[in-house]
């Protein structure tokens, strides 16, 4: 690497400054810690309208524009959500009690299951319907499960030491929540490099941590691929987390020059110290066939629509492989309502650096596909080679295929769509799969070892599994078994507000259909259409809400959230 262009002597006293106040993090007491978070959430709602406007402007549209609420969805709400999963564990703690209750970890079908969402009453409330189990690796005991969570304030903390966070481009609040893991979850003082991309965070990110950087806790520093892998190389640099794809990963560890790939065949990296990634992958939505209403028809492509569209695709979690029946008679329904969703919703371009070409590619090798709009929104209806570009890269912009797979039964559609996810599509960060309730009455045991089968980090049962992302309590990363010679979507989980290790996979799971029509399908919640959904027509509204209620909950504020959510 050619160094003559960095100032490495800023670099080398950033990590310098970080360095000599790891002890002091480590030293810092629980009831001190649980105060530090007390007063960084105020300051998250007091940044939040500038954070949110920012990202809007830097996308191309106004800050009171419909797509804002994604901008506030995953920057404020995201942050101000995971900090207080975290200051309620942390406050447990402090009591004397338990990380996660008894009553939360109960062993099923030979495999040990933590119940992590919903947490709080005020979680039952605002996300009715709305649960998360954490699924254990094979082997652990409910016992162990409990005993070996918040290992960092339960006796076995860990060395004082400085974390490199490799931030994230696409959503605004990764970087932030990849900083409160590596403090709170892991004991480490955090060097945080801005993603060239959303750098334009950085003030509001100083301001949010600042009781942090004036200790020497956080330290924010600016720059591309060369400030990166300065500081990956640095002594003094004990760990690394990344966010962005296994192209960036193996850059850093196996290097980039002609020695790349022997290195890797010999697992001879030019880095060898503790590193967590997520990289993303081709994720996927699979459709059970059932028999669906109208209704279920619209609300189920708005779900759709919304996990290939927020944030234009720009998601390592959004869906590019949409599985669909062959046989089912409501393929083609659903496919109609999908479009309509995507010709209607508002205006807006793939603004990701690079996304251009990557569509280019898939209307190159899609000359029918259909464009749904101003030269982006592209759906490609049947896919049937598995070398298709959409089927063996990640996208990262508008673009959505369809695979069809045979079964006239759930049972037979399921098997086939499991083998597919599992041994076909790459990647294994977030898969989703949508059944209709009375299908998954008639067929549990199908749908049971289809929840069981797939291997993805997080699983949504008629939820977008990016919705673990937001929720704090809800560990998030790709399923284990990577490595570092074959790093696929990546190592270890982050967020994780429980602490828990020997972690498999989340399972959430959200209503298939909104109040009040769940009464019709047995589907029972107060949930209406969630915020995230880009068709609610109120969700900017709800989601400034939503955060400021989430930062300081109170019972005055829900009348008037509560009415913007029933609005939407």
């Amino acid at each position: 690497m050619n160094t003559s262009a960095l100032d490495t002597s800023l670099l080398d006293r950033t990590v310098a400054h970080v360095r000599g106040s790891a002890e002091s993090w480590s030293a810092t007491p629980l009831t001190e810690r649980i105060t530090l978070l007390e007063r960084l959430l105020p300051r998250v709602v007091s940044r939040a309208p500038e954070l949110a406007a920012a990202g809007a402007r830097a996308k191309g549209y106004a800050p009171d524009s419909q797509w804002t609420a994604e901008d506030w969805i995953g920057g404020p709400w995201a942050l101000a959500q995971n900090a207080a999963a975290y200051l309620h564990v942390l406050r447990r703690i402090a009591a004397g009690k338990d990380p996660v209750g008894a009553k939360a970890v109960h062993e099923e079908d030979d495999r040990t299951r933590v119940d992590v969402f919903p947490a709080t009453g005020w979680d039952t409330l605002l996300l009715n319907g709305f649960t998360a189990q954490v699924w254990m690796r094979p082997g652990i005991t409910a016992e162990q499960a409990r005993s070996r969570a918040a290992g960092e304030y339960r006796g076995r903390p860990g060395r004082p030491a400085v974390a490199l966070v490799l931030g994230a481009g696409n959503v605004a609040a990764i970087t932030a929540l990849d900083i409160l893991h590596k403090l709170f979850a892991e004991g480490q003082v955090v060097i945080a490099k801005m993603n060239p991309v959303n750098d334009y965070l950085r003030p509001h990110f100083e301001y949010v941590f600042a009781e942090f950087t004036e200790r020497g806790w956080v330290r924010f520093v600016d720059g591309g691929a060369p400030e990166g892998s300065y500081l990956a190389a640095h002594p003094d640099v004990d760990a690394i987390h990344v966010t962005g794809s296994d192209r960036t990963h193996d850059a850093i560890v196996w290097g980039t020059d002609e020695e790349a790939e022997q290195r890797r065949h010999d697992d001879r990296p030019l880095l060898d110290k503790p590193f967590s990634s997520e990289l993303g992958g081709v994720s996927p939505c699979i459709v059970v066939p059932g028999t669906w209403s109208d209704a279920d028809f619209r609300f189920q492509a708005e779900h759709v629509v919304t996990s290939k569209m927020n944030n234009s695709g720009h998601n390592c979690i959004a869906t590019q492989i949409l599985v669909l029946p062959r046989d089912w008679d409501g393929t083609e329904r659903l496919l109609a309502e999908i479009r309509r969703v995507l010709r209607e919703l508002p205006s807006r371009t793939d603004y990701y650096p690079g996304a251009a070409g990557r569509l280019a590619s898939v209307l190159a090798a899609h000359p029918q596909a259909e464009t749904l709009g101003e030269g982006c929104r592209v759906l490609v209806p049947d896919i049937t080679d598995h070398d298709d570009v959409l089927i063996t890269e990640e996208v990262f912009g508008s673009a959505m295929g369809v695979v069809r797979l045979p079964g006239r039964t759930p049972d037979e559609f399921l098997r086939h769509a499991v083998d597919f996810a599992n041994d076909t599509l790459p990647g294994t960060l977030g898969a989703t799969l949508i059944v209709h309730p009375r299908t998954e009455k008639t067929h549990p045991d199908a749908v049971r070892s289809a929840i069981t089968g797939l291997r993805y980090g997080t699983l949504g049962v008629n939820c977008w599994s990016a919705v673990g992302f937001l929720l704090g309590f809800t560990p998030w990363g790709a399923h284990p078994g990577h490595t570092r010679q074959d790093i696929g979507s990546g190592i270890g989980f982050v967020h994780n507000a429980f602490m828990l290790e020997d972690i498999e996979k989340t399972v959430l799971r959200a209503p298939f259909t909104p109040a009040p029509r769940g009464l019709l399908t047995g589907d029972l919640s107060l949930s209406p259409r969630p915020p995230y959904f880009v068709t609610n027509r109120t969700a900017l509204t709800t989601v400034e809400r939503v955060t400021r209620f989430t930062a300081a909950p109170s019972v005055t504020k829900l009348p008037a959230l509560l009415a913007s959510a029933l609005r939407g």
